[in-house]
């Protein structure tokens, strides 16, 4: 199982889910938002299974003072891909699925379908 882990070394959620997979022996390749930004197509990927506004920190969104903005979809794309602490963490790629967030109860069932 590829498993493909996106969020920033400060997230707690993502140290989480980084640890939970090297626990059960899968090497998870991290890619820190800090030092690369996330593809737009890949982006999309999540934004089509969760909708644009679950992907939002909305205390960091506020945080921020963006709540105050209209922005255009495309600018609150660009405004994640940018500044990736207004953007809920981790996302998980696995193969094909998708999880964001804290999501152990779909890892579990990823490490149960890989193993059997």
């Amino acid at each position: 199982m590829n498993i493909q882990i996106f969020g920033t070394p400060k997230s707690r959620d993502t140290k989480k889910a980084l640890r939970f997979f090297k626990e059960r022996g899968i090497k998870p390749q991290f890619v820190d938002l800090t030092g690369r930004e996330i593809a737009l197509g890949e982006l999309n990927r999540f934004i089509q299974k969760f909708t644009l506004n679950s992907l939002i920190n909305q205390n960091e969104y506020q945080k921020q003072g963006l709540d105050h903005y209209r922005l255009s979809d495309e600018q609150v794309i660009e405004k994640l891909i940018a500044e990736p602490k207004i953007m809920i963490q981790p996302l998980i790629r696995a193969d094909k699925n998708l999880a964001l967030g804290w999501d152990e109860k779909a890892w579990r069932v990823w490490y149960k379908e890989q193993k059997a």
